[in-house]
This record gives structure tokens, sequence and C-alpha cells, in this order.
């Protein structure tokens, strides 16, 4: 199963919806590399290469937040923490493998992709609505 960006995942942000496409596209790009090539190294230079964007991205995301005073701000950075230790689980499970295996596939299918989707829909599109909804008040 590869991640895909649809219309339930548009939050009407520009910034944070450009982010979500990059960050699907490195999502694919470490499945497919999973798949191509079931090199240990490609994998880790792929991972690495989903890390580096996903700490920018919630970097971003995170700054946003605290500049529009978003109430919510605690408990989404929990998420963010709680992926960035998903990402290190799937570091580490390389680490012990020859390459990547089917168990690493399955997980990055459930604990990335799904996570991504669910919080995209909740906790994201949550982030989008309000600073939208600030604007419109600061505009009044």
């Amino acid at each position: 199963m590869y991640a895909e960006f649809s219309n339930n995942l548009v939050t009407g942000n520009e910034m944070i919806d450009s982010h979500h496409k990059e960050l699907i596209d490195r999502i694919n790009k470490l499945l497919d590399s999973c798949e191509q090539s079931n090199e240990k190294a490609v994998a880790v230079r792929t991972l690495d290469y989903l890390s580096e964007y996903t700490d920018f991205h919630f970097s971003a995301e995170e700054q946003l937040q605290r500049e529009i005073d978003y109430p919510g701000f605690a408990k989404h950075k929990e998420q963010h923490d709680a992926f960035k230790q998903t990402i290190k689980e799937l570091e580490e499970m390389l680490e012990e493998e020859e390459g990547p295996s089917q168990a690493f596939v399955e997980k990055i299918q459930e604990n990335v992709i799904r996570w991504f989707y669910t919080h995209i829909e909740g906790f994201d599109r949550s982030v989008a609505e309000y600073k939208n909804m600030r604007d419109s008040h600061e505009r009044l």
C-alpha cells in the first residue's frame, strides 16, 4: 500500500499541504526502495531522506502553531514526537536486519502511512482551520 495525497488530506493551508505532498512522495520512495532493491544501504538512505524532511516539516508546522497561539500545540507536538519515535524504531529495525524485511514494510504501512492520514485529517486540518478562522477574525 503506497500513500496517496487525496482531497480528504487537503487542509487548506498551502504550506502544510505542499509539505504533506512532499512527505507522501518520500514515504513512497522509501516503500519503492524496499520493493526495488532489497539492499540495506538504499533503505537506510531513503529512510534518512524521509526523516530529514519530517523534521523540517514538523519544525515549520510547530512554528506556525506558536505564531498563531494554537491552543492544541502541546498535544500536536506530542503527536509529532511519537512519529519521530516511530522513525527511530524503523532505523533500529534496519540496523538489526540485513535489508528491508516484509515486517519493515508492514511497519511503514501501519505506523507511518496510517498515522500520517489520521494525523492530517484530524490534527493538521484543525491547525489550518484555526489559522483561517483567526485570519478572518483579524480582518473584521
